[in-house]
């Protein structure tokens, strides 16, 4: 098969370890992705300026600037997908990870055929919008002032500002909004979601619930938007209407 380079998702992937840069570089050419394979965050910010990045496999443990670093300052200004590579397996690294902004999270050493498994899931998940069908892509829900546009997959607050929101937090606020004043157990939303982002972790629902919850409440630690049912789940509060 013949591909045209320019019509090729780049995949940026940042790791120090050389071998494993240059395995990863060469299984996701040989599958079709244009790749740059750098060693540090400096490199990372200098491939970012110059090129436009589909995804970036970041490594946690980096020279320098740590991946967690790399990962809460890019989500300050980009919505480009990250996928987080770490040799700590530990329930708190996961949770940290993900809290940043990691769109997934793979601990090493991964079976490259996995990874590009996780690639795949969210880089579909990304140009097309996997929580939705039909008609709802178009929609727009309103509730209480504020303003989730589906089709522009943006969150515009009561006041005008325009919300820096991963992929994943404005997948589970349709879910939510879309299901209002009705509690729905996390198994619920991993079915309406269909368990793309949670399946490196099962509390995976809690921490996007938590970030919402930092970006939406007055007050995150007395939440009335997004509320907790003990033995439950999640229940949306508000009204929505739906445009």
């Amino acid at each position: 098969m013949n591909f045209q380079p320019e019509k090729l998702e780049h995949l940026l992937i940042v790791d120090d370890d050389r071998e494993i840069r240059d395995l990863m570089a060469r299984y996701f050419k040989r599958h079709g992705y244009r790749v740059t394979a750098v060693e540090d965050g400096r490199e990372m910010k200098r491939a970012l300026d110059n090129w436009s990045i589909d995804l970036i496999v970041l490594d946690l443990m980096l020279p320098g600037e740590d991946g967690l670093t790399l990962c809460r300052d890019l989500r300050a200004r980009s919505k480009i997908p990250v996928i987080m590579l770490t040799a700590m397996g530990e329930e708190m690294d996961r949770i940290v990870g993900l809290e940043v902004g990691a769109d997934d999270y793979l601990p090493k050493p991964c079976n490259p055929r996995e990874l590009l498994a996780r690639i795949r899931a969210v880089l579909r998940r990304t140009h097309e919008p996997s929580w939705l069908s039909g008609d709802q892509r178009m929609t727009v829900l309103r509730f209480e002032g504020w303003e989730l546009d589906t089709r522009r997959r943006e969150l515009k607050a009561p006041d005008g500002q325009i919300m820096d929101m991963s992929i994943g937090e404005l997948e589970l606020l349709s879910v939510l909004a879309r299901n209002a004043q009705r509690v729905m157990t996390r198994d619920q939303i991993l079915d309406c979601l269909k368990g793309r982002w949670m399946q490196p972790f099962e509390r995976s629902v809690d921490m996007q619930i938590s970030r919402l919850r930092k970006k939406m409440e007055p007050d995150a630690t007395s939440p009335t938007m997004i509320k907790t049912v003990r033995n439950g789940g999640y229940v949306f509060t508000p009204s929505v209407t739906v445009e």
